[in-house]
């Protein structure tokens, strides 16, 4: 068994998350975690560790005031073990598919993972880790000064709150020190936006963000990945941003009494952090009906490859999108930025697409079921923003019984490890046919 293991390491990333999700558990089950310094439930440690260790930022408790010093600290190192974990876990795949595929296929792999392929594993996790920490860094001085010197807060208390909301952004994770979220700072730019740039980055994912700073003045350049989640990211934003605000725009309970500025900043950064991260920069729960669909597909599109985001990932959605199109125009081939995509590509970018619909489906369907009196728009939100490993919430996961919270731990779960698991396994199983059936056109539509 242990060999088995150890000739596919791929099959080690779910297993290890695992271990450190129940040695999270063991840990905030402890009385010291808690303010009052009481035992917490086997369900709520499960559910906070998992929402730690997944980086969807989802609570059952309210956060800063249930957890006390060690139990913040603990969420926070289980953050960044999630984080961190998915990027390394995400190199070491790509690493070990590249080696195992034929000659051919481990050239495409380098050609579209950039400094992903074929390279220096110890140079390329240095490169992670150097990115991580000192993207973390700068994120917290600017918003611990700007705690420090307008907000009056002591200098212990401004870096201990900078530290853990740019070390929760950067793995788009959701947890806050504040009850109402981000609310307070939400007009404030030199809080709003390095958290923002954070989070992007943080959600870019390595391959397209290595590739992308490398070739900056040379987009064409750019591998059809690259193209397809940097792109893609900025068109998500763009859309989402136009129609949050026009939605909004008018709604005393989200952003309708502030002023003009006030409105584009606080609809850019919940826009920015709903498709990765979990801050509340809006009541998320006092929206207008017509803005959940657009949250609910932000945050299952997700963010980039390889990355701290959750969700079917950006390239998948928009290569669908040209398969589509391509289909629409009776091309033979889809073809992205004058490169044609190989068709495996498609179907597995189909496959990842259709298996998260069938899962946030059944997820969907089974919180009903179990739950009382619940709306079908607020469950598919939770479950979304459970699978994508979002963490945003419209006021129901603090309302479910035990048996719904271990519906959307078992989502946010799948939601971290699934993807990768599964392109790692899709991947691996590629293998060439010497043979091949005779063709037929079954009717369509």
């Amino acid at each position: 068994m242990v060999r088995r293991l150890l000739r596919k390491p791929v099959r080690l990333v779910p297993l290890g998350f695992l271990v450190v999700i129940l040695v999270g558990t063991g840990l905030l089950m402890l009385p010291w975690a808690t303010s009052e310094q009481r035992y917490t439930s086997f369900e709520t440690a499960l559910f906070t560790s998992t929402s730690a260790v997944s980086v969807t930022g989802m609570t059952v408790t309210d956060t800063p005031n249930y957890w006390n010093g060690f139990g913040l600290v603990m969420i926070t190192v289980l953050t960044q073990l999630g984080g961190f974990g998915i990027l390394t876990g995400a190199s070491l795949v790509i690493l070990a598919v590249s080696r195992q595929l034929g000659l051919r296929n481990r050239l495409l792999v380098q050609a579209e993972t950039a400094e992903f392929g074929l390279g220096d594993l110890r140079r390329l996790l240095l490169r992670i880790a150097a990115t991580v920490f000192v993207t973390e860094a700068l994120v917290a001085a600017v918003v611990g000064a700007r705690l420090w010197l307008v907000y009056d807060y002591a200098p212990g208390r401004a870096i201990w709150a900078a530290v853990f909301h740019s070390i929760q952004a950067f793995n788009n994770g959701g947890f806050t020190l504040y009850s109402d979220g981000l609310v307070a700072f939400a007009r404030d730019p030199w809080v709003t936006l390095p958290l923002c740039a954070g989070a992007i980055i943080g959600g870019l994912g390595f391959p397209a963000l290595f590739e992308a700073t490398r070739e900056w003045r040379r987009p064409a350049r750019w591998a059809v990945a690259t193209k397809l989640t940097v792109w893609g990211s900025l068109v998500l934003i763009a859309v989402g941003f136009g129609y949050l605000l026009l939605a909004e725009w008018g709604n005393p309970y989200t952003i309708g009494t502030y002023d003009v500025p006030g409105k584009v900043l606080s609809t850019f950064g919940q826009i920015a952090l709903s498709r990765t991260g979990g801050f509340d920069l809006i009541n998320v729960d006092r929206l207008t009906e017509e803005s959940y669909p657009m949250f609910v597909g932000l945050m299952f599109i997700g963010g980039g490859s390889a990355s701290t985001a959750g969700g079917i990932k950006v390239s998948t959605f928009f290569l669908l999108g040209f398969a589509i199109w391509a289909e629409l125009r009776g091309e033979p081939d889809t073809t992205v930025g004058h490169r044609r995509v190989a068709s495996a590509s498609q179907r597995q970018a189909l496959t990842v697409a259709l298996l998260s619909v069938a899962l946030v489906t059944a997820g969907t369907v089974g919180l009903i079921a179990l739950t009382a009196h619940v709306r079908f728009h607020a469950a598919l939100f939770e479950v979304t923003s459970a699978f994508s490993t979002t963490g945003l919430t419209v006021g129901l996961t603090q309302q479910l019984p035990p048996s719904g919270q271990y519906v959307l731990i078992a989502l946010m779960y799948i939601g971290r490890v699934g993807p990768l698991t599964l392109g790692s396994a899709i991947a691996l199983n590629t293998r060439r046919r010497l043979y091949r059936y005779p063709e037929e056109q079954p009717i369509v539509g």
